[in-house]
């Protein structure tokens, strides 16, 4: 795994460093976007722009590549020139990931080792290393699979803090220029089968929240993102699940959405439930969205023959549970029982949702009606995929555990344009975020900076 080569001093006073990376990007031409977030704004996964990267490889269309330190799943955030990211860095032998593997990956027991969990900040022009920032040292409180991390989680920032939660380990809040604000520790709670944590955590307004759901004590947590300390908490009648919530804004109302295996749950800014549903599979690990006053959910765990994909309508109240015969009620638009992926969220475009499939098959559908488009076409030789798809441009991007993207015209018909391929040394599991014209995408070894050279007479 490779190591960053970098100095982690900051050699000029923030006010001065700002200014400078302003001018940089104003002469670059660039005007940076924000992805704050896991699949950037609203869960989605989705951006716009002129001269976003279709092609590249380990050496085409890369603007640079930053070597990272250490083992992280967790994806990078971009506020304007800043690019944030975390990582566990063992400080002795730890157990490689491997490709593929779920079956013979479980670790009952923590591993020996020691582990400093870091929040690490690039410059998003040329990848420099501008702090790195120790936010935990120690050994690990709990057991993970093989093929997690003790940084699975990602970031959240407003632009004026990065928000690092580390699971059982706990949550940091750090400032732009890399000091430490408040810290949070959290309680140790066994997950199943020693699988380990990687829910992200959510910001709306001056608040954050975070979702547990464990073997043990399952809660939603809400925090004062200026201090940490907690607004309010609610027991979950859950076990483990592994889904980021999502903050909704509809037309009617904000609330907190929750996917579960038992139910899915939305609840008020305070904490009190609205309404729920039951009919998911036994473990829920996609993030929820939502698009033209539709919200989006899906659990599809390999082992169960039920996978459902729902669509749910704003302003439902109480228990909206299907029958065992129906398809949609009142509030749920559309449900497709055996529609959903395990790993991967699924994305909409253009009118159209996208399923990708752990072993490399792709449906799509009519987002608001739920008919399919066409179904399980196969991405050849496309193995294993964790990562969530992304769209830009009419084209949606799968990328594969062994760092391949499968790039696929959006619309009726299925067709695949062409792949990009990465270096042999890059497992790919983290969903990479959008910044402007450029691409990042985080590997085991390193992340990525993809810029495509501009076009002739551009400015």
């Amino acid at each position: 795994m490779g190591k960053a080569n970098h100095s982690v001093a900051i050699a000029f006073p923030l006010a001065a460093m700002v200014l400078a990376m302003c001018i940089e990007g104003v002469l670059s031409g660039q005007t940076p976007e924000h992805w704050p977030q896991f699949r950037g704004p609203g869960a989605r996964g989705v951006a716009s722009g002129p001269n976003l990267p279709d092609r590249w490889s380990a050496t085409e269309n890369v603007a640079w590549k930053t070597d990272l330190p250490g083992r992280a799943w967790s994806s990078p955030i971009v506020w304007g020139d800043r690019v944030f990211l975390t990582t566990a860095v063992n400080l002795g032998e730890l157990e490689a990931p491997k490709k593929g593997l779920y079956l013979g990956g479980n670790r009952l027991e923590p591993p020996k080792v020691e582990e400093e969990r870091k929040v690490i900040c690039l410059d998003l022009l040329s990848g420099k290393v501008l702090w790195e920032r120790s936010a935990d040292r120690g050994a690990p409180r709990s057991a993970i699979h093989l093929k997690n991390s003790f940084a699975s989680e990602t970031p959240v920032t407003d632009g004026e803090r990065v928000y690092a939660y580390f699971g059982n380990q706990g949550l940091y809040c750090i400032d732009l220029a890399g000091r430490p604000v408040w810290s949070r520790p959290f309680e140790t709670r066994a997950m199943r089968n020693g699988w380990g944590t990687a829910s992200s955590p959510a910001l709306e307004g001056d608040r954050l929240y975070v979702v547990n759901d464990n073997q043990e004590e399952s809660y939603l947590l809400c925090l004062d993102k200026r201090t940490g300390e907690e607004v309010w908490r609610v027991a979950r009648d859950e076990a483990s699940n592994w889904s980021t919530p999502l903050v909704w804004r509809n037309d009617q109302r904000t609330e907190i959405v929750t996917l579960g295996s038992g139910k899915v749950r939305s609840y008020d800014l305070e904490g009190n439930l609205l309404w729920w549903f039951a009919g998911m599979s036994s473990i829920t690990i996609a993030t929820p969205y939502a698009d033209h006053g539709l919200l989006y959910v899906s659990s599809g765990y390999v082992g169960d023959r039920h996978r459902p994909l729902y669509a749910i309508r704003a302003g439902a109240s109480g228990d909206i549970s299907l029958e065992p015969d129906q398809t949609g009620n009142q509030w749920i638009a559309w449900c497709n029982p055996q529609a959903a992926p395990y790993n991967p969220t699924t994305l909409l475009y253009d009118g159209r949702l996208y399923v990708l499939y752990d072993r490399g098959l792709v449906s799509c559908y009519r987002s608001l009606t739920g008919e399919p488009v066409y179904e399980r076409q196969r991405l050849p030789d496309g193995r294993h995929f964790t990562t969530s798809p992304w769209a830009y441009d009419g084209k949606v991007f799968c990328l594969n555990e062994d760092g391949v993207t499968f790039v696929v015209r959006a619309g009726d018909e299925f067709e695949l344009l062409h792949t990009n391929e990465l270096a042999d040394d890059d497992m790919c599991m983290a969903t990479p975020a959008i910044a402007g014209d450029r691409l990042l995408v985080r590997t085991s070894a390193r992340v990525y900076c993809i810029r495509q050279p501009a076009a002739p007479g551009a400015d």
